[in-house]
């Protein structure tokens, strides 16, 4: 086999698409990164240029050099036909449900699904006559059993925003597609790297890109992957609601990109050693993490996602709120704030009883979100060591 024959084979594994998909450097003489392009408005040259509307870009909004390095980087990771990107993971969910839906169309939730996202579905998309069931993420097949003959579409989140369930995609999208119903999946907390939600039967993937894509809590971002029967439909949508990211964002989203692979595996080999010992914890009553062997969505995990990121969930043991102030305001290393995917450790308290109507939310004590950085794991549990004494001190 020549030099040749070696540099002309795809690139399959997905460690070198990260650093290499969306960069042509000889078009950009030589610079290895694609620039940042600002701008609204394009030059045609002749007249019968601006009638076709031919040429690759026509406007700033519809495209950019710097927003379609990062739409063809995506789509490629995700196995799709076409990406869009948005300003913000909810405005991804968002135009990823208003593609699809039209007044007086049935949509199913999963309980567990972002809160935000939730939010939307309850205020906008009721205004605007579409009606919404949220259903228990465990279903499964039986999801057949809550379709309607308007049902449009079902939206998985696996596993779930802040619980953690894992959900049977295979078996909702074989369900969804016996009655032409699309499956929609937000795909943020595995990133195509450790799961392809397309390659499950999903026929739309949705990604915070603010969090791990970017990986520097530094911009806002999200990115709609679809598959070629959901091309059309999400451009429309794209066009229609004049979506677009801004450009200082989409660049540092590409740069991100590069390191997405390393800082996961680092991600994933810390949350894993922290999941473990706080799952060792007499304080702690359990640990929502689908790689942990006892977690009831592991199987479904290990079969279809090939690692796990740095996000995860621990349900404390009966506790004062003093004490629980007591744990977190010390943290020097976790602090505690929203969002998640960034090279920062964090956490959060959090309790979905309000919210949850399809399932019920049941906890001995109080629930954190921690995500797991890329600081020293021997640091990050020295921090969470010394938070537990005074715990038990207050």
């Amino acid at each position: 086999m020549t030099d040749k024959d070696d540099r002309s084979k795809p690139i399959t594994r997905p460690e070198t698409k990260v650093v290499h998909l969306g960069r042509e450097p000889f078009e950009q003489h030589g610079f290895v990164n694609p620039p940042v392009y600002r701008g609204s408005t394009v030059l045609y040259k002749t007249l019968d240029a601006i009638k076709s509307r031919t040429q690759p870009y026509t406007y700033g909004r519809r495209a950019t050099p710097t927003t379609r390095a990062l739409e063809d980087a995506i789509t490629e990771l995700e196995g799709g036909a076409i990406t869009i990107l948005t300003s913000s993971g909810l405005g991804a969910v968002s135009t990823a449900l208003l593609a699809f839906v039209s007044a007086g169309d049935h949509i199913l939730i999963t309980d567990s699904a972002y809160q935000p996202g939730r939010a939307f579905a309850d205020r906008m998309l009721k205004r605007l006559g579409v009606e919404t069931t949220y259903y228990d993420p465990h279903v499964g097949a039986d999801i057949a059993k809550l379709f309607r003959p308007n049902t449009r579409l079902v939206l998985v989140e696996s596993p779930g925003s802040q619980t953690f369930e894992m959900q049977d995609i295979p078996a909702i999208a074989a369900a969804a597609h016996a009655r032409d119903i699309w499956v929609l999946a937000d795909n943020t907390w595995a990133t195509p790297l450790f799961c392809i939600p397309l390659a499950l039967g999903a026929d739309v993937s949705i990604q915070a890109a603010t969090k791990y894509t970017v990986g520097h809590a530094d911009a806002m971002l999200g990115t709609v992957t679809g598959n070629a029967r959901a091309a059309r439909l999400l451009d429309h949508a794209k066009e229609g609601l004049g979506t677009c990211p801004g450009s200082e964002e989409t660049y540092l989203a590409l740069r991100g990109l590069r390191t997405l692979d390393v800082r996961l595996e680092r991600h994933q080999k810390s949350a894993l050693t922290v999941a473990e010992w706080l799952a060792a914890r007499p304080e702690v009553d359990r640990v929502l993490y689908p790689a942990l062997p006892d977690d009831p969505g592991h199987a479904l995990w290990k079969r279809d996602y090939t690692g796990a990121s740095g996000l995860f969930g621990a349900v404390l043991k009966p506790v004062s709120e003093t004490a629980l102030a007591a744990f977190l305001d010390g943290l020097t290393l976790f602090g505690m704030g929203y969002s998640w995917g960034g090279y920062e450790s964090l956490v959060i308290p959090f309790d979905p009883t309000s919210y949850r109507t399809a399932t019920t939310w049941t906890g001995p004590g109080p629930a954190l979100r921690f995500h797991i950085g890329l600081e020293a794991v021997e640091d990050l549990i020295r921090d969470l060591d010394a938070g537990f004494a005074r715990l038990k001190s207050a």
